[in-house]
């Protein structure tokens, strides 16, 4: 009996909750799972919304259980299991029906898909929020034909977080345009997850701070400039207690992080694109080495890892995470207004600003400052607007205290001081490249352009000598 209003395939922590998030929004929802037990054991746990939920045990069931034109989202794990679902299920479903890609899909992957559609429709949306978010309202970026948008568009706005009566759900445009965003958003992720752990370990190895103090710090700094749901979990962490030692939760907690990819498919987009986000890159180079703990072992013995204590303020400390995250959410958005230029998708920044604002895991204060920044200035950096300029020109020499300081005194701060050196790059309208350009032409007789004269093709006399 053709029912549902939309199915939905994968019955994860992500999928379950946002199935329960449709149903609870009064749409319903027809479920697969690839263990059958488990997608009747998911709609008998459901309580009051069960009567909004049916259990499908095969993709013959699902597609006869939705309302034509069926749309049928994905959350199951990124690269080919993608493909596989997606063609087990096609073969049940008709022309003009669409499979909707929630998971962490690469972008390109996604303009493959799209591209390869025939008769079924592809969309891609990127959810983020995390478990939390999926249940009760994620922020979510789509892309896809904007047709495709249309129809999904009254579900995605119902289960999206809400800021001040605003939908944190969005269309920006075609093919994979969405999950690009997403990749985005989870670099930024990264990157603000890396300033704030280096923050910590300053307190920590440079201070002497106990976990507890420290995550009253964060409590304190959550109440500023710094507010923002990452500011407000690390006070939590860092302030919680391990229920089977006593012990500060941190102390306990093996420094290996781990990833999915999205921070590093951000990294290497950016080289394509010839975007600078050297923040967001050493974030991820410091998730690589956070995984080398044998390695770094041998590096202590060989020599030496204690770091000295350094002479910093809170405020200083404080201070450089702001500058940092300016300079961070900088380079995304130029990434992003890149990435629109280069693919053709004109694709709304202030917008994205704007659906950040909840639900997601870099939802921050700052982001209605950055929407408005973007909408009356589109083609300028985020760092230029007059109120970051501001912010950041204020917090800047506590930023350049924090780097010293542990370039001096060996507390690893990579993305800190990756930071400044982009903005002190960016501050420069002269800067040293033409010597790279010299070297070039030296050994390659690529040419050059020069100061006093017009044309690209320029060669320095040591041309003549070779």
């Amino acid at each position: 009996m053709e029912d549902a209003d939309i199915g939905l395939v994968g019955l994860g922590t992500m999928g379950s909750n946002l199935a329960l998030n449709m149903a609870e929004k009064g749409f319903r929802v027809a479920v697969y799972n690839r263990t059958t037990s488990a997608t009747e054991a998911f709609v008998a746990q459901a309580g009051d919304l069960a009567d909004n939920l049916i259990a499908c045990e095969t993709y013959e069931d699902l597609a006869s259980a939705i309302k034509a034109p069926r749309a049928v989202v994905l959350m199951v794990p990124a690269g080919k299991i993608v493909d596989k679902v997606s063609a087990d299920l096609s073969a049940h479903l008709s022309d003009g029906d669409m499979i909707v890609d929630a998971g962490n899909a690469n972008f390109r992957d996604t303009n493959r898909r799209a591209g390869e559609a025939d008769k079924i429709k592809v969309m891609g949306i990127g959810v983020s929020g995390g478990a939390e978010g999926a249940r009760h309202g994620p922020s979510i970026m789509a892309g896809g034909a904007p047709e495709a948008w249309t129809r999904m568009k009254p579900i995605l706005t119902a289960i999206a977080a809400d800021y001040d009566g605003v939908p944190c759900a969005d269309f920006f445009g075609p093919e994979g345009a969405g999950h690009f965003v997403k990749a985005v958003h989870n670099g930024i992720e990264y990157a603000d997850m890396q300033i704030i752990a280096e923050a910590y370990g300053l307190m920590r190895d440079g201070l002497g701070m106990a976990a507890g103090d420290i995550g009253g710090v964060f409590a304190r700094w959550n109440n500023g400039a710094l507010a923002s749901y990452l500011t407000g979990i690390s006070g939590e962490v860092a302030s919680a207690t391990d229920p089977d030692t006593g012990a500060a939760m941190l102390d306990v907690i093996l420094d290996k992080a781990g990833q999915k990819g999205t921070g590093r498919w951000t990294a290497i987009e950016a080289q394509h694109l010839a975007a600078p986000v050297t923040v967001i890159e050493a974030a991820v180079a410091a998730r690589n080495m956070s995984a080398l703990i044998d390695v770094r072992g041998e590096g202590e013995a060989l020599f030496g890892g204690a770091p000295n204590p350094v002479g910093l303020s809170l405020e200083q400390i404080e201070g450089a995470l702001i500058a940092g995250k300016i300079l961070c959410y900088t380079q995304g958005f130029d990434m992003l207004a890149r990435a629109s230029t280069a693919f053709e998708w004109d694709m709304p920044l202030p917008a994205i600003a704007e659906v950040w604002r909840e639900g997601c895991i870099i939802r921050s204060d700052m982001l209605n400052d950055m929407a408005r920044a973007l909408r009356e200035a589109p083609d300028m950096l985020l760092m230029f607007d007059g109120y970051f300029a501001k912010l950041l020109t204020d917090s800047l020499p506590h930023l350049r205290a924090v780097a010293e300081s542990s370039i001096v005194h060996g507390h690893p701060a990579p993305a800190l001081t990756a930071a400044l050196g982009y903005f002190d790059t960016m501050r420069r309208a002269r800067g040293t490249a033409n010597m790279i350009q010299g070297q070039r032409d030296f050994f390659g007789e690529h040419g050059f352009e020069r100061l006093d004269r017009d044309g690209k093709d320029f060669h320095g006399p040591w041309a003549s000598n070779s």
